[in-house]
């Protein structure tokens, strides 16, 4: 089979791979018919994250049963669901407190698409692909639900859903902060559209970028020209030193003054979702800052499945619009070409779906 391989900074290409088999009684096989970029994805072939090819590629997907284990009932061939971008059982603690980024039953940090630290278990953008705990792991999709508009709730959606939706249960109304740039960017679009869905307050969404500031105001939000000289970090960034303050700050930059920024506008006893990857061994925190209000930083890897469902069902009553985040539409055969534009959302879809 062909699946599309990062080789190494700007390239990408298909490569002859073994075609996965049923490894035991209690796994499907599926075909990938939509596969959405993550955000790491994107930094990946940019060479702005340190992975060392050559890996497949794609972790966020919507895929169709080809074949079946004999313990798997209740699934049958042609059917399609979403499937999160970690492997996760569903049955062992760990799932059932809904931290199914730690599954038990899986090898640490088991996951699509990100070769080396997720394991050998291929990627999205690939002919066949192998999924175990296929009870837990096949989520069924609304009817009448567009397949190529849900591709990215594998991952960045519920990154998204996590920094906003919990926090928003608790505070209805609450003003949200959320700071772009070019670390996470379709989650940062993400989370704003979900604030807009879940009634926030005011929604601003900070950036230098033109071209993301317009795509917040598209979902909703209040953009935010950063302005301001150009500060060091792991790309070109401008931030302002403090906004707000905000019961919710959401910082998506990966930039250490895109972070800081969003704790120093956390207001008192408020709360702080940093989902950008650093890669730094450390990390400059305005510790102090925090001290004197007294807030919550939360940073770690998300809990995809967990959010699926919820996120279908906010979809399916059409009070978001996931299509206000894609910013690049491929056919299959053109995604390597695709994925070396590294837009902020690439949907890539079979021709024949």
């Amino acid at each position: 089979m062909l699946e599309a391989t990062f080789v190494e900074r700007g390239v990408v290409e298909w490569r002859e791979a073994p075609e996965p088999t049923l490894k035991g009684p209690g796994e499907v096989l599926v075909r990938p018919l939509t596969v959405a970029t993550c955000d790491l994805d994107a930094a990946i072939v940019r060479g702005r994250a340190p992975f060392a090819g050559p890996f497949p590629l794609g972790h966020e997907f919507v895929a169709e049963v080809i074949d079946a284990g004999d313990d798997v009932t209740g699934v049958q061939a042609g059917e399609r669901y979403a499937i999160p971008f970690q492997i996760c059982c569903g049955i062992c603690v760990n799932c059932k407190r809904g931290l199914t980024d730690t599954c038990l039953s899986a090898p640490p940090r088991a996951m699509y698409g990100l070769g080396p630290v997720g394991g050998d278990w291929g990627g999205a953008l690939s002919d066949v692909v192998a999924v175990p705990f296929p009870d837990f792991m096949l989520v069924p999709l609304p009817a009448g639900i567009d397949i190529a508009s849900v591709a990215s709730i594998s991952d960045n959606m519920p990154d998204a859903w996590r920094t906003v939706a919990p926090l928003l249960s608790e505070q209805p109304g609450a003003d949200v902060l959320v700071v772009g740039g070019e670390g996470a960017r379709s989650i940062a679009l993400y989370a704003c559209a979900f604030a807009v869905a879940l009634g926030a307050g005011r929604i601003d969404y900070v950036d230098h970028d033109p071209a993301h500031l317009e795509l917040a105001r598209a979902v909703g939000a209040n953009a935010i020209e950063a302005d301001g000289p150009v500060q060091p970090g792991p790309y070109e960034a401008r931030f302002p030193r403090r906004l707000g303050p905000y019961a919710i700050t959401v910082d998506t930059s990966s930039h250490p003054d895109g972070l800081a920024l969003a704790i120093r506008s956390t207001a008192p006893g408020g709360t702080c979702t940093a989902v950008g990857i650093f890669y730094e061994e450390y990390t400059r925190v305005p510790l102090l800052e925090m001290y004197t209000v007294g807030l919550t930083l939360r940073h770690g890897r998300v809990a995809a499945r967990a959010a699926m469902p919820a996120i279908l069902e906010l979809i399916a009553a059409g009070r978001i619009d996931p299509d206000l985040v894609t910013t690049a539409r491929a056919s299959w055969n053109d995604a390597p070409d695709a994925l070396r534009e590294a837009p902020v959302k690439l949907i890539v879809t079979r021709d024949e779906v």
